[in-house]
């Protein structure tokens, strides 16, 4: 038996008397740039979240620079997020000119740590920008009150949780503007690379809308200095779409995910927990394997492809030496990327699959 990773092909297929025909219209009508169906999708979007606005932009890490840059985040500013993420959270921080501050994530969530948030806070600090990973929302209510408390911004990074609610809030939501990507593999994905921002302020969406589209408010008129980085509409078109489909697909993920612990429960190893007040919808089914680079072959061997996110934390990047963060600063985010692997896990995921992958982890460790 084959168990990818993930399976995009079978998506398409499922989904191609849907798909083709919203993409024929885009073709047909020649507006591949700012076209009708991105107004479309970021209006549906916006309501799927239950936000005011939505702004639809070239990836999610796009989406974090314009969010930072929409509130005036640069030069001389630091914003705090977690070493236990993807580069791209810190890439965005980078390019908006603001030094990243590091802090450690929870040995249980795997997410930003409060209480080390409030440590790293100083004068210069102007945003917190939590990660909602692996499909989880981050531990909100500290960080809130946190940024009430200094006077801070809160950036959600809701790249990896399309439909996550935290107490009964859509991540993205929950702090002053959320940041999401559409890359192919995430739980709402295009057919290429996207993103998109919401948020409840009109004036930080009007700017997020000038920063995306050469700082323009109007055509050759220029407010700011802005860039080029707009969702198309293609591929806003294909989101519409699928939209319609991601309340059942996070459904079936939800469904895999307690398939995974059922027949994983009582092994060494580490199984996801759904935090309390929590809904996760699993972008990534992620365990902690004694052993981990060996269980990684072991299953490929069987033809079962699993991921590891993330093998090498931020702090310890070579791009990021200059930060200063040695080996041994964040303990609990160094020990998770040891011993971290991800799942298979995709909507149309089957019970034999998963039963197969299991087998397999099972047989690793000798059980």
């Amino acid at each position: 038996m084959n168990v990818p990773f993930v399976d995009l092909p079978i998506q398409f297929h499922n989904l191609r008397s849907e798909i083709m025909p919203a993409v024929e219209s885009v073709v047909q009508s020649g507006m591949f740039i700012m076209g009708e169906e991105l107004g479309r999708f970021e209006k549906n979007f916006a309501i799927f979240c239950g936000a005011k606005e939505c702004v639809g932009v070239a990836s999610g890490c796009d989406a974090l620079l314009w969010a930072l840059k929409a509130y005036d985040i640069g030069p001389g500013d630091e914003v705090i997020t977690v070493a236990n993420t993807f580069i791209a959270t810190v890439l965005a921080i980078s390019a908006a000119g603001a030094k990243p501050v590091l802090v450690d994530c929870l040995e249980d969530s795997y997410e930003i740590d409060p209480a080390a948030v409030r440590r790293a806070i100083t004068p210069r600090t102007k945003a917190i920008l939590p990660v909602h990973l692996y499909g989880q929302a981050a531990d909100m209510d500290p960080l809130l009150a946190l940024a009430a408390e200094f006077k801070l911004k809160v950036i959600e990074d809701a790249c990896q949780a399309h439909g996550a609610t935290c107490k009964g809030r859509m991540c993205g939501t929950i702090g002053d503007i959320g940041c999401f990507s559409f890359y192919p593999g995430k739980n709402l994905g295009a057919y290429g690379d996207g993103g998109a921002i919401v948020t409840n302020n009109p004036e930080i969406a009007e700017r997020v809308r000038m920063y995306r589209n050469y700082g323009q408010r109007k055509k050759y008129h220029h407010d700011l200095i802005g860039w080029n980085s707009r969702l198309d509409t293609v591929q806003a078109a294909i989101l519409d779409v699928k939209l319609g489909h991601l309340a059942k697909w996070n459904e079936a993920r939800r469904s895999h995910a307690a398939r995974y612990g059922e027949l994983l429960k009582g092994l060494p190893l580490g199984l996801p927990k759904e935090m309390a007040g929590n809904r996760h919808v699993y972008h990534l089914f992620v365990v902690r394997v004694p052993r981990r680079d060996e269980a990684l072959e072991f299953l490929k061997s069987r033809n079962v492809f699993c991921g590891i996110h993330y093998p090498v934390p931020i702090h310890l990047q070579k791009a990021y030496s200059d930060l200063g963060y040695p080996a041994g600063s964040f303990p609990v985010t160094e020990r998770v990327a040891s011993e971290v692997l991800s799942l298979p896990m995709f909507p149309e995921l089957s019970e034999t699959q998963i039963d197969w992958v299991c087998q397999g982890v099972r047989k690793f460790l000798g059980a």
